[in-house]
């Protein structure tokens, strides 16, 4: 059953994990408490019009994670805390959000479950992917314009087994205004997604954690489309970013795939997103004319030098939609990864050196381009 997998996933609670401090009685209460930091150092350079370079000194994360059931099997929990600062929504807010993670599941049987509370959407692949789980220390800038999140509501998860083969299904009913939120509106968001694996699952959930760290012996692929329709949103990216004069409707749709062999991975994702539903009314065209909307991609390439090395290139990026590139940024990002496993994902050792552009055409008024700046970081991981 997918609920038993020893690897840490934000759709599902861990009821087997030889990691963490583990509380149990029989059949009837297990509670698994496990945290995790990642501690940061970087750099920006200053190229060309840029912002002004600076150092990046932060714990970029601290989460603690109790997960289990209770009363039976059937009945599970999965609850996740943030401590830092940067891990908080405090640079597009004004009140720290600690609560990430809060569901309650029902499990049906060993293919079907479904849950209430706070959770990540079934978005793109990368951000449903445990942050613990990536093979560089942040997501891509496609991921960071365009991803669904986090949001409050119902949850269903899904697989249909056909032969060696297996289909997945997820849908999401949520509030659409994401994390943290206390208030409500007219509109409401839905989420569906759907994944193929035409060979089969992967070792220990290995399509939701970055780098074939199991070495597959045979090919692995898994293909994922979503869409979600956010209905009346009242923030700028629907689920994350700044609020709205006025609210708009959104539609994202998303195509992603994992592909995993004798060490080799590949991770490729695809984002469009329209928004219509509101009027420009000269007191709020500046904000209304910002909300990102267009296409954005982002491609991995890695291959594990050794047991516990791994390289990884990434090319990823946004495009506005046409009419719109004079309020929009373009962005651009090339980047190389190193990654030492001392414990496969919970314990290692990221490096990044990635070359960053924003573009814009020169008659407009946003501010601040810049090409190929300099952006280096080094990241500890320690976790149980």
């Amino acid at each position: 059953m997918q609920l038993s997998a020893q690897v840490e996933s934000d759709e599902r609670p861990l009821l087997v994990s030889p990691n963490g401090l583990v509380f149990h009685k029989d059949s009837v209460f297990l509670l698994n408490v496990r945290f995790r930091m990642q501690n940061r150092f970087g750099y920006f350079s200053k190229l060309d019009q840029s912002d002004e370079p600076g150092f990046e000194t932060l714990i970029r994360r601290v989460r603690l994670r109790f997960d289990g059931f209770v009363v039976s099997p059937k009945v599970s929990y999965y609850l996740q805390l943030s401590f830092s600062r940067s891990d908080q929504d405090l640079v597009s807010g004004t009140i720290a959000q600690t609560v990430r993670d809060a569901m309650v599941y029902y499990n049906v049987n060993k293919n079907f479950y479904f849950g209430l509370g706070q959770s990540k959407l079934p978005g793109n692949r990368e951000r449903v992917i445990s942050s613990g789980n990536l093979q560089m220390p942040d997501r891509s800038i496609a991921n960071s314009v365009y991803t669904l999140d986090r949001d409050a509501g119902l949850f269903a998860y899904g697989q249909i087994p056909v032969g060696k083969q297996m289909i997945m299904y997820k849908a999401a009913i949520t509030g659409g205004e994401g994390r943290g939120q206390n208030y409500s509106n007219d509109g409401l968001s839905y989420t569906g997604r759907i994944e193929y694996l035409p060979f089969g699952t992967f070792k220990n959930l290995g399509d939701y954690s970055e780098g074939d760290l199991e070495v597959e012996k045979s090919p692995k692929l898994s293909v994922g489309f979503s869409y979600n329709v956010n209905e009346k949103t009242t923030r700028a990216g629907g689920q994350l970013g700044a609020a709205l004069p006025n609210p708009v409707n959104m539609r994202t749709a998303i195509a992603d795939m994992m592909f995993k062999y004798q060490g080799w991975g590949i991770l490729g994702e695809y984002f469009n997103r329209k928004v219509d539903g509101y009027t420009l009314n000269g007191s709020n065209n500046n904000a209304m004319l910002r909300i990102p909307q267009g296409q954005g991609f982002n491609i991995h390439v890695s291959k594990m030098l050794s047991r516990r090395s791994e390289m990884v290139i990434r090319f990823a990026g946004t495009e506005p939609k046409k009419g719109y590139e004079e309020h929009i940024y373009q962005y651009r990002t090339k980047a190389l990864g190193y990654t030492y496993y001392l414990n496969k994902h919970r314990v290692k050792f990221q490096g990044y050196f990635g070359l960053d552009s924003r573009y814009h055409p020169e008659k407009q008024s946003l501010q601040y381009p810049y090409k190929n700046r300099v952006n280096a970081m080094v990241q500890v991981e320690l976790g149980i």
